[in-house]
């Protein structure tokens, strides 16, 4: 056992290590015992066995093995005391052998890792688009509600009653947890993808907490993508997202200061880029966009490629961004697109034009709760001299901003336009 010390720190240790194991417990529960709705339940009250034991008597050298037997004992002393429950696993048992045996994780034609399988499980079809990306963030990734929410850009009530939905239509179509066969994972692929790319982006940008950055939640994404890419080497847009992943996360070192605090692209020291990953994104950026009509993720990292290559901001081919952005909007209307897109062309314009464009976007749902919106109008109202409609902005997206130091960041600025009301 490695001692972790006591109190606070220690709560905050086990806390953090349960959020990068929780997925792996789940899915490999789920593979065990075939019921989502008990694999969560006895994954709780293990992370609840690990909460009280843990500060106490210092974190096991293997946690996530502890874990998992605390909670598999826990679901045979629930099924030993609860004859319906296991009735009902036992039809799905038979269910599943019906549907075939379920590969080892790393055999031929299987994929290799739990969590990639029960992935493609939650994208069934049978689901809402957003629904299994929700149940997936919730379930898998360790994400709360209100993260799940926000990675979504919904209410947190909206996002729980996805996630009841999509678990009740897995009981009620009875969807067997199991891989799907070869001529089913295209299918599926783009809800996997979706998956992904959430989970990385609330690694890259959290949506609450004391850091701006999860990099652990980052890294598994790309992790997970790499497996994807070499089972899946044909399908340009798996390149696209593990390119997108690469190339933003390069600059995972350069977007905080010493003490934590937010970094912006155009102050980032970019000596501290990671070169080597960049590269390689650079490359997989040429297989997504080769071969046929582009898809989102491999436009999207050929905008992430042009930052990453240019010396500074000032020098950045701005034009070329814009006209991506373009290509990204004629391929699916987004609000955040169109606003990623309005701070491109004010890049390329100036102020005005791209203020123009997002008080066009004024009235979009979806941008409402989103704090980027009201600090990109802050900026650019800046930027025109305009400082008490500035200062409104800043405290509108004060009050938005999920963490820490995006809230300091968004202090700084407000404090430098308020003189001037």
């Amino acid at each position: 056992m490695r001692d972790d010390g006591r109190g606070a720190g220690a709560d905050a240790a086990v806390e953090a290590l349960f959020r990068e194991e929780y997925g792996r417990l789940l899915a490999s529960l789920v593979r065990r015992f075939g019921d989502l709705d008990l694999a969560e339940e006895v994954a709780s009250e293990a992370v609840e066995a690990a909460l009280a034991h843990w500060p106490v008597d210092g974190v096991p050298d293997r946690p996530g093995a502890w874990l998992l037997t605390t909670a598999r004992r826990k679901a045979v002393d629930r099924l030993r005391r609860d004859k319906a429950y296991a009735a009902r696993l036992a039809v799905l048992q038979i269910e599943a052998e019906r549907a075939g045996p379920v590969p080892p994780p790393e055999a031929d034609g299987g994929l290799p890792d739990e969590r990639l399988q029960l992935f493609f499980t939650c994208a069934h079809p049978a689901l809402a688009a957003d629904d299994r990306a929700a149940l997936v963030l919730r379930c898998l990734a360790g994400l709360t509600t209100p993260e799940v929410a926000r990675a979504f850009l919904v209410p947190s009530a909206t996002m729980a009653q996805r996630i009841v939905r999509a678990k009740k239509k897995i009981r009620q179509a009875r969807i067997p947890f199991r891989v799907p066969g070869a001529d089913e994972l295209p299918e599926r692929l783009p809800g996997v993808l979706q998956v992904l790319y959430s989970i990385f982006t609330e690694g890259y940008a959290a949506s609450s907490g004391a850091d701006l950055q999860r990099l652990g939640l980052a890294e598994e994404a790309i992790r997970l993508a790499r497996i994807l890419r070499r089972l899946m080497p044909a399908e340009r847009e798996v390149a696209g997202l593990l390119a997108l992943m690469l190339m933003v996360h390069a600059r995972r070192e350069a977007r905080t200061g010493p003490d934590g605090g937010l970094v912006l692209l155009a102050d980032q020291d970019r000596s501290r880029w990671d070169r080597t990953m960049i590269e390689e994104g650079r490359e997989l950026v040429l297989a997504a966009l080769s071969g046929g009509p582009p898809g989102a993720y491999g436009v999207q990292a050929a905008i992430a490629a042009l930052h990453d290559e240019a010396a500074d901001v000032a020098t950045t081919d701005w034009p070329q961004i814009v006209a991506l952005y373009d290509v990204l909007l004629a391929l699916g209307p987004s609000p955040v697109v169109a606003l990623n897109r309005a701070v491109a062309v004010a890049m390329r314009d100036g102020p005005e034009a791209g203020l123009r464009l997002l008080d066009g976007l004024a009235g979009e749902p979806r941008l409402r709760d989103h704090h980027p919106y009201a600090a990109a109008r802050a900026d650019l109202l800046q930027r025109l001299g305009r400082f008490p409609e500035a200062a409104d902005a800043y405290r509108e997206a004060l009050g938005l901003a999920g963490t820490e130091p995006e809230r300091a960041h968004l202090r700084r600025r407000l404090a430098a336009v308020e003189p001037a009301c």
